[in-house]
């Protein structure tokens, strides 16, 4: 049996990353120039790597960042079961420092287990861990054996859970940072180890 490799990514910077806007699944925002370099840089470091299948979301953000892999002709699906997290009625909110405690509020409730709990509107960890399986599925079935995935930040943390079979109480130990890559590689019983962690050695030259 093929083992997957998997090179998992987040999306290059946008404006409301910049300007620490709450941008969930509701904000189809751009990457910005900060952004395409990033893009430009992971390219750079990584185009000759034998991708087999591309994966990205239904956002724009996602698919932007990694266009130049997409350019060389690898075979691309875009499915919305690894869209980010809905934030519900904060989308497009600045940080303002009530909503940071309430933010704080939420992580704490997640941490300890509440994994139902959401903002007004928006999807909790376990809505999301439901879709986000349907999508590591369609991966893991699907064609090919070194798989480029991009996603968003909150999703990646809830993917890297259920792929590694991590608790999703822990899931902010899966930190990231725009273009940062981690690298997954199945082992025997259908279980993966990481290879990379949030790295971001591509992007030092920025």
């Amino acid at each position: 049996m093929n083992r997957k490799k998997i090179y998992l990514v987040r999306h290059g910077q946008t404006d409301f990353n910049l300007k620490g806007v709450v941008q969930g699944s509701g904000i189809d925002a751009p990457i910005n120039e900060n952004g395409r370099r990033q893009a430009e840089a992971f390219f750079q470091a990584y185009q000759n790597i034998p991708f087999d299948q591309a994966y990205y979301t239904g956002l724009q953000r996602t698919k932007q960042s990694i266009q130049s892999f997409l350019d060389l002709g690898i075979p691309a699906i875009s499915t919305t079961d690894l869209n980010e997290i809905s934030w519900g009625d904060y989308e497009g909110l600045p940080m303002s420092p009530e909503e940071s405690k309430y933010y704080k509020h939420m992580l704490t409730e997640w941490q300890n287990g509440n994994l139902d709990y959401c903002i007004a509107g928006g999807e909790s960890p376990n809505i999301v861990a439901k879709r986000m399986q349907r999508g590591i599925d369609a991966i893991l079935s699907g064609p090919g054996e070194t798989i480029l995935v991009c996603m968003h930040g909150r999703a990646m943390r809830i993917f890297l859970s259920l792929i590694m079979k991590q608790d999703l109480c822990h899931m902010d130990m899966f930190e990231h940072q725009n273009l940062c890559l981690y690298l997954l590689q199945e082992t025997e019983g259908g279980n993966f180890e990481l290879l990379k962690r949030n790295d971001t050695d591509h992007l030092k030259e920025l």
